[in-house]
Parts: C-alpha cells; sequence; structure tokens
C-alpha cells in the first residue's frame, strides 16, 4: 500500500470521527433541550394564563388553537404523546374539552401530575332560565368558570401551587411573582368591569346567549339569564322549535330584544331569531369560549374580557 493510500484512509477515519463526534453532540444538545420541563394545557385561554404564571421558567403547550370550540376540538396523536411526556396538565374539566378528557385521563394513569382547574373554583350549575327559558342541562356542572375573573384569581393561586409542587426546575420565587403580579392585573379587570357595568339599568340586566356560557359572570355582576338559543352547555347541541319557541316567548316577557353570539357565528343565530320573532333582533358578537390570535380581538384573556364586557355595556344600553 503506498504512502499515499495510507494518507487518504487516514483522513477518511479522521473525517468519520469528527462526524459522528458532531451528530453525538447534537443528539446530546437536543436532549438536554427535551429535559427543560414542560406544561401543557389544554384550552387556550387557560393557556394564557398559564404562561403568565410560569413565565420563562418552563415550556408552556397549548393544545386547542386560536378560534377553535373547546367542545370539538380533537387532538393528533403527537398532541396526545406530548400529554403523556408532560411535567403538569392544565385543563378546565367540568365536560368542557369532550373529545380530550379521555386523553387527559389516559396521561393521569400514566403518572401525570394533572389539575382540573374548573372544578377547583367553586363551579356553579346550569339552571333554567329565568323568564321561563328553555332549561335543558339544568343541574348540570357549568364549566366556564372564566368569566367570573374572581374565579380566576382563585384558579391562578392554585395552578401556581401546582406548578411549584410538579413542575421541577422551576424558580418557585419567579413563578410566585408572576402569580402575584397577574392577580393584580385581574382584580384591575374585575374593579373595571363593576364600574363599566353599573350604568346599566336594573331592568336591562337580562342575557340572552346563543348557549349558557355566561352563567358565572351574571352571578358575579349581576345580571338575569334569561335562556340561551341553545339551551345548554356545549355548542354539539342543537335546538329544537320547541326551545325556540320558549326562548322567544321569554325573551317577549323579559322585554329583550338583544342576544350574545359567539363571535364564530352570529348571522347564523341572528337570522332564525329573526325569523322566531317576526322583527328586529340585535345580535350582539362576544368572545365567549376561546381566545383569537394575538391582535384579532381577543389575543389574551384580559384582553377578552375587556373586550366583552365593552361589547355587552354598550349592547344593553343602547350606547
Amino acid at each position: 500500500m503506498s504512502a499515499r493510500v495510507r494518507a487518504a484512509r487516514v483522513r477518511a477515519a479522521l473525517l468519520t470521527l469528527v462526524a459522528f463526534f458532531v451528530v453525538a453532540g447534537t443528539a446530546s444538545g437536543c436532549a438536554g433541550g427535551d429535559e427543560r420541563p414542560r406544561v401543557v394545557v389544554t384550552t387556550n385561554i387557560l393557556g394564557d394564563i398559564t404562561r403568565e404564571i410560569v413565565g420563562d421558567e418552563a415550556d408552556v403547550s397549548v393544545l386547542m388553537k386560536p378560534n377553535a370550540d373547546p367542545h370539538s376540538f380533537g387532538l393528533s396523536a403527537v398532541q396526545a404523546a406530548e400529554l403523556e411526556n408532560a411535567d403538569l396538565v392544565v385543563y378546565n374539566g367540568l365536560g368542557l374539552e369532550e373529545n380530550v378528557l379521555r386523553h387527559v385521563e389516559a396521561a393521569r394513569e400514566s403518572g401525570v401530575a394533572t389539575f382540573a382547574a374548573g372544578e377547583a373554583a367553586d363551579p356553579l350549575t346550569f339552571h333554567a332560565g329565568e323568564e321561563g327559558g328553555p332549561d335543558a342541562g339544568a343541574g348540570e356542572p357549568d364549566p366556564h368558570f372564566w368569566t367570573d375573573p374572581d374565579r380566576v384569581r382563585k384558579a391562578v393561586g392554585l395552578i401556581t401551587g401546582q406548578v411549584v409542587e410538579h413542575v421541577d426546575g422551576v424558580s418557585e420565587k419567579a413563578v410566585r411573582e408572576n402569580a402575584e403580579h397577574y392577580d393584580g392585573q385581574l382584580a384591575d379587570l374585575t374593579t373595571w368591569m363593576e364600574k363599566s357595568f353599573a350604568d346599566i339599568p336594573e331592568d336591562r340586566r337580562a342575557l340572552v346567549t346563543n348557549h349558557h356560557v355566561f352563567g358565572y359572570l351574571a352571578e358575579r355582576f349581576g345580571f338575569r339569564v334569561i335562556g340561551a338559543v341553545i339551551p345548554s352547555g356545549t355548542t354539539l347541541a342543537s335546538p329544537s322549535s320547541s326551545d325556540l319557541r320558549s326562548l322567544t316567548r321569554a325573551m317577549e316577557k323579559a322585554e329583550v330584544r338583544t342576544v350574545f353570539a359567539d363571535s364564530s357565528r352570529p348571522t347564523r343565530l341572528a337570522e332564525v331569531l329573526r325569523q322566531e320573532m317576526g322583527g328586529d333582533v340585535d345580535v350582539v358578537s362576544l368572545y365567549s369560549e376561546s381566545l383569537t390570535e394575538k391582535g384579532k380581538g381577543a389575543g389574551t384573556y384580559l384582553e377578552m374580557m375587556r373586550a366583552n364586557t365593552s361589547a355587552m355595556a354598550e349592547g344593553l344600553t343602547g350606547d
């Protein structure tokens, strides 16, 4: 074998070794990145709240995309695997994420810490409309606790404790400082909502919605729930003809001509009610169960609540 051939083979062997160590080093770096603690959250509203608490201390992965319906969104195989590889799973519970809860249960059975924020926030039950509106679902737990910012404040404290207890590697001091700062923002939100609703006359404090979603807000800020077009706590249900007749009679009795609908389906709702009531019905769009993309009106929980409060106050006063 010539010296040239031997030198070429040595160079090839050295290049192979260098490539091996580069690949090994890259894999090691990736593995180290994967060791960063992770919190997985089911809904985007809870995802925003949890991110405010966690800050930069851990990765927060949110399964529900902007503008999605929490009652109907599902998971990919990759997302289902995320749940089982999390340090902590935060979910709403009370039946909200109807297609996701079985995956949360599977994660729990595999040893992942899970926390149901709605179940820990003094949940209410659905009740019949106060003016005789349709009452399907009455007595069932209401999952929409986030419409009361005081209950969100309670949830923030509880989520903070879960993060500190179950997510290794986070700074307890940083997490608790984040939570305290956010709690102050939520307290300011409550005060602002009280002032915004203060000028609504008592006889106009009546809510009709596309489905039962604002029961917590009604209790906290002194509104009457007249009824809902879909007399249920889930968008997966459908109104019957008798449900619509019951609702329109209740609206006429309460002299209500304004309906608050999720921003994703106001036109369809307006057409149905206008046919039933034989006249004009004002349909006001709200962000009820999902955040939007950033810059689209409800990119955060605080932004969503302020937008809804302004729309409700204007819709009920006519200002």
